[in-house]
């Protein structure tokens, strides 16, 4: 493939012409899926892109540096909304995507699972800066610092392990074989347990001390994101493939029931404890689902913004956060059983990962590299 510049720029890569396509046609400046050429998978597909034509490799170029720079353009200049674009921290050369983040508070460090470049990433949140990249994982998806313990566990998609390190200098302190696609992480403090969602369905129980495997719940299909209520003592545990949400009963390990979902691809999950309310995410069609937290009851869905991965409830401000793909945050206030949304803040395509530290008061999105930018970190101060 032709690799000569145009304007400093070279030609785009498969993975980053489909990224371009997808941008332009979202903002309407492609409208004709005729426009895209079907670049197939492996090889073929790559000899496909080879012999896309000059002047389509040349529209991608402009107009994704078009978009891209007046996305980032109109983040930072979204004065008086709810979120305000306070900084942007580049990762530095970090490819591919980007996935779950985590958060030790007493150093103000954040974790970053750069699962296409499998790193991850430590930034100091204080001084706004990349600490160090952690390198040698395979596949991270999933992170969890444990306060009490002071150990980083990393979950990788690669080779399903687990692995442990000292949260200070970041050396090696264990490893725990779960079998395949280690995913979301989740830290039960009070029983001092690492919760980790992997496999064909499965969650497996680690002693946060002894970083043993200790229990395990079955279930019907691989486990996406997943909360603990500490309340009534149960998980709720989204299976996308199986349109349920799992109940389980985190004592026993037990599951208890079954709640089916009318909607694909329920990925992201979050409890607002304040309504009783369980928060569902779905991506097709995108939706936020309200479910009633006793039983499962629907109550009500509102539409969101496409291609959604995390989502997090402001209690202090009434409001929910859903960040996607499509390249938004959207931020919903809650009045009573409804949920309003008040505002779509542009991100950035493909940045569909994010994490709300309500200590820190602060909205963290993980943005990864694009033609016009390098993978960084944006850190968003809800307001007022």
């Amino acid at each position: 493939m032709e690799r000569e510049l145009v304007d400093g720029k070279k030609w785009p890569t498969k993975g980053q012409a489909l990224e371009a396509i997808a941008i332009c046609r979202s903002v309407g400046l492609i409208a004709y899926p005729v426009l895209q050429p079907d670049f197939g998978d492996g090889a073929l597909g790559e000899r496909k892109g080879a012999q896309m034509s000059r002047w389509f490799r040349l529209l991608v170029v402009v107009l994704t540096g078009i978009v891209l720079d007046g996305t980032a353009t109109s983040a930072q200049s979204e004065d008086g909304g709810p979120l305000q674009l306070e900084a942007k921290i580049p990762l530095g050369h970090v490819r591919g995507r980007i996935d779950h983040m985590a958060v030790d508070l007493k150093r103000q460090r954040l974790f970053v699972a750069e699962l296409g470049n499998d790193s991850v990433g430590v930034v100091d949140l204080a001084t706004r800066s990349v600490m160090r990249p952690l390198s040698g994982f395979s596949e991270p998806q999933g992170v969890g610092y444990e306060p009490s313990t002071d150990m980083l566990f990393v979950a990788n998609a690669g080779d399903g392990s687990v692995r442990v390190l000292d949260g200070n200098d970041y050396k090696a302190r264990g490893q725990i074989e779960l079998g395949s696609d280690a995913d979301n992480i989740r830290i039960d403090a009070a029983a001092q347990r690492v919760i980790v969602g992997y496999g064909d369905g499965s969650l497996a129980y680690l002693d946060a001390t002894t970083h043993n495997k200790v229990q395990s719940t079955s279930l019907k299909a691989h486990p996406e994101s997943f909360q603990l209520d500490p309340n009534s003592g149960r998980i709720f545990v989204n299976l996308p493939n199986a349109r349920v949400v799992a109940v389980v009963d985190r004592k026993s390990g037990k599951q208890v029931a079954n709640w089916p979902v009318d909607k694909g691809g329920n990925y992201a999950m979050a409890i607002d404890l304040e309504r009783n309310r369980l928060l569902l995410a779905f991506r097709n069609p995108p939706a936020l689902g309200v479910l009633e937290l006793a039983d499962g009851r629907s109550i009500s869905t509102v539409d969101t913004c496409g291609d959604v991965d995390d989502l997090f409830v402001d209690a202090r401000r009434n409001r929910t956060y859903v960040s996607c793909g499509e390249g938004y945050v959207d931020v919903f206030e809650t009045n009573g059983t409804a949920y309003q949304r008040i505002s779509r803040v542009p991100t950035a395509a493909g940045a569909r990962t994010s994490l709300f530290i309500p200590e820190l008061n602060r909205l963290i999105v993980a943005v990864r590299e694009s033609l016009a930018e390098p993978a960084a970190i944006w850190i968003f101060k809800p307001v007022p």
